[in-house]
């Protein structure tokens, strides 16, 4: 069985192999239909018609996932990426596709998925209540595969987040989006918490997910995972998709989206520390033609002039055996050592430099925004 993880709402197919090391590079996207089932103003009309109803329902139907929807639907949105392809000829081609995204602020601040505004020419934003508005993008991640996105609108509806860290395994959780496209905006699925703490490695760095089997379509990127308390847990980002696997849909904890919110509406961008090396183990040496004769840790063979490591004192040739005293034996496991930790931090690092073992305390700079580690 050969395994994918497709991003959801983004504009072009895209497959890969899931592999360890792989997952949120991986991309599948979804267009908008070419034609909806109705228009926005029938589609807010019955919307505001389904909330309405839901004040002389009995308690036996009031469930988590209808008091769910009344409280955070309001807020979902519809975003259309209007951006420029090449074809086979080298030729421009506008290009259109749909995702989801979550109204936090009642000024017209929205979270989304970053590769649903990825290369984006223009952004249309599509409110439940029918409205259209052009977005812009304030910030984006690509790590956390998260952006803010801005409309010039006030008094909107907006979704609350609940504390992340509080989530247990078994409790309901209701997907809130727009699967396929704007034509079926606004549709909820419900679910369970599946899994907490998932890890989907990609190339810089290891996100932890909240895995989920409320069903999650392309056009759900971006939108909410929402608790029984109306509150996001979550935003939609990508599904595991294969022949024969259903359920494991996946989304970013609130507590991670609010803390790198804040960084793109005060930055534009996320500050990461680093190191200001480039280092093998032995499996990825293998990869670029290599051959490591070291048993455990992982070798420097390239340091950033003036870099935090360079400033302690590392040379190139030492074998990093520890990360404030725990091993790392490959790239990922000090990738994710220095990951958590912020900029100005210091790790502690314990190397081997000519079979003798010493330790070196590296104060970790912001990593420049044109550098990949």
């Amino acid at each position: 069985m050969k395994s994918i993880v497709s991003k959801l709402g983004h504009q072009n197919h895209k497959r890969i192999a899931l592999l360890v090391a792989a997952a949120f590079a991986a991309s599948a996207i979804s267009f908008a239909g070419s034609s909806a089932v109705s228009s926005a103003a029938e589609q807010s009309a019955a919307q505001t018609a389904a909330q309405d109803a839901t004040e002389n329902i009995s308690s036996a139907r009031n469930t988590p996932a209808v008091r769910a929807a009344k409280m955070v639907g309001p807020a979902v949105v519809g975003i259309t990426n209007k951006a420029v392809a090449r074809d086979w000829f080298d030729n421009p081609v506008e290009t259109e596709g749909v995702g989801s995204g979550v109204i936090f602020k009642s000024d017209g601040y929205i979270v989304t998925n970053n590769h649903v505004i990825n290369g984006a020419k223009e952004l249309i934003v599509s409110l439940s209540d029918g409205r259209t508005m052009r977005g812009k993008v304030i910030g984006a991640d690509e790590v956390t595969d998260l952006a803010v996105v801005k409309i010039d609108a006030k008094d909107l509806p907006t979704a609350e987040f609940a504390d992340s860290d509080q989530i247990v395994v078994g409790e309901p959780a209701i997907a809130i989006g727009n699967p396929m496209g704007l034509e079926f905006k606004g549709s909820v699925t419900s679910g369970v918490v599946s899994a907490l703490n998932r890890t989907l490695d990609n190339s810089d760095s290891r996100v932890k997910l909240l895995q989920t089997d409320a069903a999650i379509n392309p056009g759900n990127s971006g939108g909410a995972l929402v608790n029984a308390d109306g509150e996001v847990i979550g935003i939609n980002s990508v599904k595991l998709a294969a022949s024969g696997v259903e359920g494991m849909g996946f989304a970013i904890p609130s507590n991670t989206v609010q803390s790198v919110i804040k960084e793109l509406m005060d930055k534009g961008y996320v500050a990461r520390p680093y190191l200001g090396v480039s280092v093998f183990d032995p499996e990825t040496a293998a990869r670029f033609g290599y051959s490591l004769d070291i048993d455990k840790g992982v070798y420097i063979f390239k340091l950033v002039l003036g870099g935090p490591s360079d400033k302690a004192g590392l040379q190139r040739g030492d074998i990093i055996l520890k990360a404030d005293g725990e091993e790392v034996n490959s790239v990922s496991d000090l990738r994710a050592k220095v990951s958590a930790h912020k900029v100005g931090d210091t790790i502690t690092l314990t190397i081997d430099r000519n079979d003798h073992e010493r330790t070196v305390d590296v104060t970790l700079d912001e990593m420049p925004q044109d550098k990949k580690r």
